[in-house]
């Protein structure tokens, strides 16, 4: 049985050695990441965390669902009201419109409360979420195994890499990083500071370093140092910069001299803030970087949660994990059931 995360067996030795360029030396894998504060969220278990997160975008449907089902009985007026509350969460027109008729064809003209219609929601929005709920599987095959991290500038991309690093060093992976976005020092700079928490070295350049060869110097480096996993950044970027978007082309095409098969991952970081923003967001990145997953981020800052069943609904990428908070630990593989009990307020079962 596949493993979260590609996780290698129990029992594994560590990994040693140096890289002898920006960011730390390799630690130990057994050892765990230091963090310079508490976490976020530390002592609680992830569903409460994933709760309170969502609490806007729960607050806001449940709210919604309990002042329009004020009369026992279910009509059509009532399901009209509830699929523009839908609509208005940001699920889409689609999603809405099924969910919708499906509790019409099951409890037209029949008694139903605010609970129970919260009930049937979760129950609907997991069936829809439960094909995409894919861990990233790391391949041992392919050594290392590339993953190409994009997205616009915002969305918390260089901060998901860090946690990224901290969840695949926890299960055993040797994990590299790679400062791919060069047009910002700061971004440099982030990721180093995440590197260093998550214990993983960083191979970076200088400000204004050419972006392409800078990650075709990290693969050979992470080939020699037989790390198992590198995460490259990229240049956050917006969708329709014509000039970004061909760097990350140039990109794909330099991998792929060492290895052919590279980059084995391309994934997505979208904000959950943006809202309907993210659909056309992934519309342009799926055409130039052949994206393969998404991670979705900043639910904790937001009521528009719903986006991401949406984003499922239309395009059927894998959904590898999700993010409510600042703190290492406040990234997870991503969990349809329980995502969709925490978007309509119920409980854990």
């Amino acid at each position: 049985m596949r493993l979260p995360w590609g996780k290698k067996p129990a029992g594994q030795g560590p990994e040693t050695g140096a890289i002898a360029q920006t960011g730390p030396e390799a630690v130990p894998e057994t050892a765990a990441p230091e963090t310079s504060a508490p976490e976020a969220g530390a002592g609680k278990g992830w569903f409460a965390r994933l709760r309170q997160g969502l609490s806007r975008s729960a607050g806001a449907l449940s709210e919604g669902v309990t002042g329009i089902f004020t009369k026992a009985r279910l009509d059509t007026a009532t399901l009209g009201e509830l699929e523009d509350l839908l609509i208005q969460s940001d699920l889409g027109v689609d999603v809405a419109a099924e969910i919708t008729g499906a509790l019409g064809r099951e409890r037209l003209n029949k008694d139903i409360s605010p609970s129970e219609v919260r009930a049937f929601l979760a129950g609907h929005i997991a069936a829809i979420l439960r094909p995409a709920a894919k861990a990233l599987a790391i391949d041992p095959a392919r050594k290392p195994y590339v993953i190409l991290v994009t997205g616009v500038n915002g969305t918390g991309k260089t901060t998901t890499i860090g946690k990224l690093a901290h969840l695949l060093r926890g299960e055993g992976h040797k994990v590299m990083l790679a400062a791919g976005d060069t047009f910002r020092a700061a971004a440099i700079e982030q990721l180093q500071i995440w590197g260093e928490r998550a214990g993983a070295p960083v191979i970076a350049g200088a400000q204004g370093a050419d972006a392409s060869g800078l990650v075709y110097e990290a693969l050979a480096q992470a080939r020699a140092a037989g790390a198992d996993v590198l995460l490259i950044d990229t240049a956050g970027r917006l969708q329709n910069k014509t000039g970004l978007m061909d760097e990350l082309r140039k990109i794909n095409r330099v991998l792929a001299k060492q290895d052919e098969t590279a980059p084995h991952a391309v994934v997505l970081v979208l904000d959950a803030t943006t809202g309907q923003n993210a659909l056309s967001q992934l519309e342009s990145f799926r055409e130039v970087a052949k994206v393969t997953g998404l991670i979705m981020t900043k639910l904790d800052g937001t009521a528009r949660g719903g986006i991401l069943v949406a984003l499922v609904r239309k395009f059927g990428l894998p959904v590898h994990a999700v993010g409510v908070g600042e703190g290492m630990e406040d990234l997870r593989p991503f969990d349809a059931d329980q995502f969709a009990r925490a978007l309509t307020g119920l409980p854990d079962p």
